[in-house]
């Protein structure tokens, strides 16, 4: 779409406004509004905002920063009311100089992918993100009631639920989501909606998308949505299980050989021995908050240690069985991501650990099949070289202090940010006296 297109577009949509939107270094949207009668001059010349106060953004010295539209993600927001109807574009950050601003996340993805695309090479991603509807409660207190009292692709022609995920996937699907399926999950309350792969930047921007349109709906309906990863103990917790492959510029799946016995590829092989090590230092960015860590444990279906194989669904990466033998669908599953990760940064520090597979071919321990590595004990997985993830953010912080190429992925200045958001929440965690210390201590002590 050209800018003359977007005009005549906006115009046929009775659109009020426009959020010009983009991301901190912890994955929160930030959205500048603009009434339409100025998108002609936001498109030629962008917006200029006050970066000082946005969550690993400039100093005050350094604070004046431009939004450039990007004018492919453009759409309506479906819960806007008609006499204010707003819509939405993504942007990419600049400095005064005109250089991209290194901080910007998209911005950071987007430098990842240019190795990969001067190679001609496209990273695809199919995202899976998960997340819990709760009924609001009236006394507002925090704790969550589920929705509904539904399990794993439960159905009921009355369920309030359905209505609701059906609300939710015509939602998406107007704002350009191609939506493959809705379905109950495990825990009560607890839902997925998935939409077709896409190219790394679209996908992350997908992921965004989702995320606040659930929310709004949601909230339309009395509801409130979450992403959080572990909102209810004893519950299976919300992950983003990311489906990954690379393909060249003439469309054919650089992960498949028909000759192989798994159907791989060298350059999978090195693709999945590249995120297995580097797995410790990115789960600091793919599962990036204290709560993250409540999720990845034994027992509730998330991945705890590192390793691959094809049916195993305790592995932290899956070649799905069903993809073996067909050459446009075999990929590769991360799933220790969560969905409160910011996508931008996810999918460039998972691409980053790749590339370092490949580029230094290396390759895979043996795939764990038939075999749970939930019921080894400590010796077993020491004897057969399984390691396991971080335990816990500080944990998976320390690992990637260590690490020096998913540093670098991030740059410097979206490092530093990161670094000292994650540090400032895990001192905040590990001083604040929690519910379940007052009924263990408070009268024991």
């Amino acid at each position: 779409m050209d800018a003359q297109s977007l005009i005549k577009q906006v115009e046929a949509d009775q659109v009020k406004f426009i959020a010009l939107q983009f991301t901190d270094v912890s994955g929160a949207v930030k959205s500048v509004d603009m009434p339409v009668s100025r998108l002609s001059v936001i498109l030629e010349e962008g917006v200029w905002f006050d970066g000082s106060s946005v969550e690993g953004f400039a100093r005050i010295q350094e604070s004046d920063m431009r939004l450039i539209p990007d004018i492919d993600t453009y759409a309506v927001l479906p819960w806007s009311p008609d006499e204010i109807r707003r819509a939405r574009m993504f942007c990419d950050i600049y400095l005064p100089s005109g250089e991209p601003f290194l901080g910007d996340p998209r911005g950071t993805l987007k430098r990842v992918l240019a190795k990969i695309e001067e190679r001609g090479w496209t990273f695809n991603v199919g995202p899976e993100p998960e997340f819990f509807l709760f009924n609001r409660r009236e006394d507002s207190t925090v704790h969550p009631v589920p929705h509904d009292v539904g399990g794993y692709f439960d159905f009921s022609a009355s369920d309030e639920a359905v209505r609701v995920r059906t609300r939710l996937m015509d939602a998406l699907s107007s704002m350009g989501l191609d939506v493959e399926m809705g379905h109950h999950e495990v825990a009560l309350g607890q839902h997925e909606i998935d939409f077709r792969f896409a190219d790394a930047v679209q996908a992350a921007d997908n992921i965004l998308t989702m995320k606040y349109t659930v929310k709004a709906i949601a909230a339309a309906h009395g509801l409130v949505a979450s992403f959080m990863p572990k909102p209810i103990f004893g519950e299976n917790g919300s992950g983003m299980h990311c489906h990954q492959s690379l393909f060249d510029s003439k469309g054919k799946n650089l992960f498949y050989d028909s000759d192989d016995e798994h159907n791989l590829t060298k350059l999978a092989y090195g693709f999945i021995a590249g995120q297995l090590k580097h797995a410790k230092a990115l789960a600091a960015i793919v599962a990036p908050t204290v709560n993250s860590y409540k999720r990845l444990v034994p027992g509730y279906e998330a991945p705890v240690y590192v390793g691959w194989a094809h049916k195993n669904r305790s592995a932290l990466i899956r070649i799905p069985h069903h993809t073996v033998g067909r050459e446009q669908s075999l990929r590769a599953e991360l799933r220790f991501p969560d969905p409160s990760a910011n996508p931008y940064l996810a999918l460039a520090a998972m691409l980053a650990a790749a590339l370092d597979g490949i580029d230094n071919e290396l390759t895979p321990p043996d795939a764990l099949e038939n075999i749970n590595i939930y019921e080894l004990t400590e010796e077993d997985r020491k004897a057969k070289n399984i390691d396991a993830l971080p335990g816990s953010l500080a944990e998976a912080m320390r690992e990637l202090d260590k690490d020096t190429l998913i540093q670098e992925a991030l740059g410097p200045v979206v490092f530093d940010a990161f670094s000292r958001a994650k540090w400032a929440e895990v001192d905040e965690h590990r001083t604040h006296v929690t519910d379940w210390e007052l009924d263990r201590y408070l009268e024991t002590a």
